[in-house]
């Protein structure tokens, strides 16, 4: 293990944007975290968007750490959930990790942490409300995650993450809370099936009183239907349908197996 972190800040190396941070957002970011940097270049890549690196003509950016964080949170929330819940079955273990670890769950978690106000981002991404886009607060947290495990190791790195993912796992059991079946459905259909869900809208009714009428379809094929009072809450039904249908052809012993 040491090896490897000696190596991963050897090629990071010290990020040419010190104090480009305010001092305070990191202070309390930092304890936000629990964590102390032995290595605070790596809490500065892990914050710094390609836009910033671009705009200033650097070459390191979080998105190499972004994939190793991602990795780390992976085996971290998957082996939590194997423990906690021993009688779940795999497909319902597959739902958990997916309902935790999605874009909406890990903007939610960097904006508890005030993550947004510490990111380092271009001109563009600033203006454009890039410190509350939830795909750059969950890049960035998955970063940090990355530099955590690079600096302090698995042990410390665990700790973090069963802090902040416990409660929401529970909570998801529990079945409170809003479920965000669009990306829960995306993430699954992309890494199992290598698709990208497609929405199409059918509307009736007078303008008082619309309602609308969604299906998705991956690979041309119509996987679910979804019918509410708005756009969001049909493609919302029809995605949980599909979402669904997918993880029983995914079970162990399907046909599609």
């Amino acid at each position: 293990m040491a090896d490897a972190q000696i190596h991963a800040r050897s090629e990071a190396g010290p990020v040419p944007v010190a104090g480009a941070a305010a001092t305070e957002p990191l202070e309390s970011l930092d304890a936000a975290l629990g964590v102390d940097f032995s290595d605070p270049s790596l809490r500065e890549a892990a914050l710094t968007h390609r836009s910033f690196a671009f705009e200033r003509g650097l070459t390191v950016t979080n998105e190499r750490l972004e994939f190793l964080g991602d990795s780390v949170l992976g085996l971290v929330v998957t082996d939590m959930a194997y423990a906690e819940y021993p009688d779940m079955p795999e497909g319902s273990l597959a739902k958990l990790r997916a309902a935790i670890v999605n874009m909406g769950a890990l903007a939610e978690v960097a904006r508890s942490l005030h993550l947004g106000d510490v990111v380092l981002l271009g001109k563009g991404e600033e203006q454009s409300g890039g410190r509350d886009k939830p795909s750059i607060l969950a890049d960035a947290l998955e970063a940090v995650f990355g530099a955590v495990y690079l600096d302090r190791g698995l042990e410390v790195v665990t700790e973090l993450l069963e802090r902040l993912f416990r409660p929401r796992m529970e909570a998801y059991v529990r079945g409170e809370g809003d479920r965000d079946y669009k990306t829960i459905l995306q993430e699954l259909a992309s890494q199992a099936l290598r698709s990208i869900p497609e929405y199409r809208l059918e509307e009736r009714g007078p303008d008082h009183e619309k309602e609308f009428t969604a299906t998705v379809h991956l690979g041309g094929e119509p996987m679910g239907t979804g019918i509410g009072r708005s756009k969001k809450e049909a493609e919302q039904r029809a995605a949980a349908q599909a979402f669904e249908r997918i993880s029983e052809r995914l079970a162990p012993g399907s046909e599609a197996s």
